[in-house]
């Protein structure tokens, strides 16, 4: 019984006539993997990415806040320098992170209910969940 390639299976294999032979390191680079889904690995990479809940403080850090907040609103004319720990929400996200600052209190701005530091940063009243007085 004879194969549908026994003529050609013994001839050598044919060389091209008008261009060079590709070399390995070039015919491997054709099969070289690429990114198909760009933006893909970020993306995975930003889920992962882990973010706290804001946390509800008791009725003693609560307590504890306003008594801070009165001696606060008595001294606020020395721009007195304060540690705050507060909410910082994720831009990109639910949740976000907790940070500590030490600033100089300019004011009190009840309308949009914020500390104002000298610096001019504006930190929401509502997302402190600690303040002391530390002059």
């Amino acid at each position: 019984m004879t194969d549908n390639y026994d003529d050609i299976i013994n001839l050598p294999h044919p060389e091209p006539q008008h261009h060079r032979r590709m070399s390995m390191m070039a015919r491997a680079a054709q099969f070289a993997p690429f990114a198909a889904l760009t933006g893909h690995d970020a993306a995975i990479a930003e889920t992962a990415r882990y973010t706290d809940h804001q946390i509800e403080p008791g009725e003693a850090i609560t307590d504890e806040l306003n008594r801070t907040f009165a001696l606060l609103r008595e001294r606020i004319h020395e721009h007195p320098t304060v540690k705050v720990t507060h909410f910082v929400p994720d831009a990109r996200k639910q949740g976000g992170h907790y940070a500590t600052a030490t600033l100089q209190i300019k004011r009190m701005d009840l309308d949009n209910n914020q500390l104002i530091s000298i610096d001019g940063t504006a930190i929401d009243i509502a997302s402190i969940i600690a303040l002391s007085i530390t002059d």
